[in-house]
């Protein structure tokens, strides 16, 4: 019965460090997108037909995007202090995309920051 205790003990404590070592890239990962998300990160965006391998659409600055329901890339532009563009692209069954992180990103894994009601202003940010 102790073994089996010590063996238990002894695989929950393997699994902890699994998924410590993962954590660390994956907290630099969610870092780095929000970085690019919130306009920070001067990216490109490729958009092309892989059956024809024409490139569609280039576009290099700083934005955010996502997938929506309607098998659309929804591409926010920030396209100067405080204004936005939205673009729509439609993605098929031949579309492909690719977006490459330009700039870089200064993130800092042990850096967190909490905003309450951000429209305000309001931002406590916290540093190891």
């Amino acid at each position: 019965m102790k073994k089996k205790i010590l063996l238990v003990v002894m695989a929950a404590v393997l699994a902890l460090g699994v998924l410590t070592g993962c954590s660390e890239s994956y907290k630099v990962s969610q870092n780095v997108s929000q970085e690019a998300d919130n306009f920070n990160v001067t990216r490109k965006l490729t958009v092309i037909n892989a059956r024809t391998d024409t490139v569609l659409l280039e576009l290099t600055g700083t934005f955010a995007l996502q997938n929506n329901n309607d098998n659309e890339l929804e591409v926010i532009i920030e396209t100067a202090e405080g204004k936005y563009k939205k673009d729509l692209v439609y993605l098929n069954d031949y579309t492909m995309y690719v977006v490459e992180d330009v700039s870089g990103a200064n993130v800092d894994k042990y850096h967190y920051e909490i905003n309450f009601l951000p429209e305000w202003g309001a931002k406590i940010t916290h540093k190891n």
